[in-house]
């Protein structure tokens, strides 16, 4: 029963590495690119909710529909005002100026009096409920998780499958040019890639503050995202949930069954051997080159 509550631990806690991913593969698949800022979306995220639940008072759903949505336009807007200048320049380029947004963001948040600088509690209806089924216990706040990224994997699924956006965005990710000269508004789509990375990121962090709180330096959890985005396969949506969720429960389970100090670094470790293994990920593309 104890491994049983170990793998529902970690299954919701790779749900969140899962989510933000996503991010970084969305945006790699848009842009070609690592955004390193997605930490720091999830953490602006978590704090957009509790301002609007704690100052405001805005109901819990609420809150949680203008938090996504404010995220949502937060990173268009990154992406037209700081991103689009540069695209075309080397992409260590890139990367630096997404860990320098990271930077900002939490230098900023900081800087809040009597904010920045606290850990937060968010108020939300489910706190401190839990569902017992015999000896196993489960926290309303890993329901929540688990069930919500389930939801919003259908959604993106649905959207990518379905709707003339996500097949647009399909397209533009295999081959920006000729979906250009189809017709395709390429640059457009890369600003709602973004937008839509930090919908994902606004979503975990809202799922993560009941448990861990909310405070300026939650971002670091990007940290152990990015591994799980690469033993999934960078170029995989459906690899970033899945090596979300593996390094979530080797995690879990070396955090109980191995020394002190393995938790901390079972993320990487599962990183090596895959790249060992399999370099492309579970469920990345084999991609050959001719010459």
């Amino acid at each position: 029963m104890q491994f049983v509550q170990l793998l529902i631990s970690g299954v919701s806690q790779g749900c969140i590495y899962g989510l933000i991913a996503l991010g970084f593969v969305l945006i790699y698949k848009a842009t070609e690119t690592v955004s390193f800022a997605q930490g720091e979306l999830m953490m602006l995220g978590a704090f957009c909710g509790l301002a609007l639940m704690t100052v405001l008072g805005f109901p819990f759903w609420v809150a949680v529909l203008a938090s996504v949505v404010a995220m949502g336009l937060f990173g268009v807007l990154v992406e037209r005002a700081v991103i689009r200048p540069i695209l075309g320049q080397p992409a260590f380029s890139i990367v630096m100026l997404t860990i320098g947004i990271g930077y900002v963001m939490r230098g900023l948040v900081t800087m809040i009096p009597n904010i920045g600088t606290d850990t937060h509690t968010l108020p939300v209806p489910y706190k401190d409920q839990s569902l017992r089924l015999g000896e196993l216990v489960v926290s309303a706040e890993q329901l929540v998780v688990i069930g919500a990224t389930g939801v919003l994997c259908v959604l993106l699924f649905a959207m990518f499958r379905y709707s003339k956006l996500g097949i647009a965005m399909q397209a533009a990710s295999q081959n920006q040019l000729a979906a250009y000269y189809m017709g395709i508004p390429v640059q457009r789509l890369n600003g709602l890639a973004w937008g839509l990375a930090a919908v994902v990121a606004a979503v975990a962090g809202l799922l993560l503050a009941p448990i861990t709180f909310v405070h300026a330096n939650m971002g670091f959890i990007g940290l152990k995202a990015f591994p799980a985005a690469v033993v999934g396969g960078f170029g995989s949506l459906p690899g970033a949930i899945v090596g979300g969720l593996v390094i979530g429960i080797v995690e879990s389970l070396s955090g109980f069954y191995l020394p002190d100090g393995f938790k901390d670094t079972a993320a990487y470790i599962v990183v090596l051997i895959m790249l060992m293994v399999k370099p492309n990920g579970l469920f990345g593309e084999k991609l050959r080159k001719k010459v």
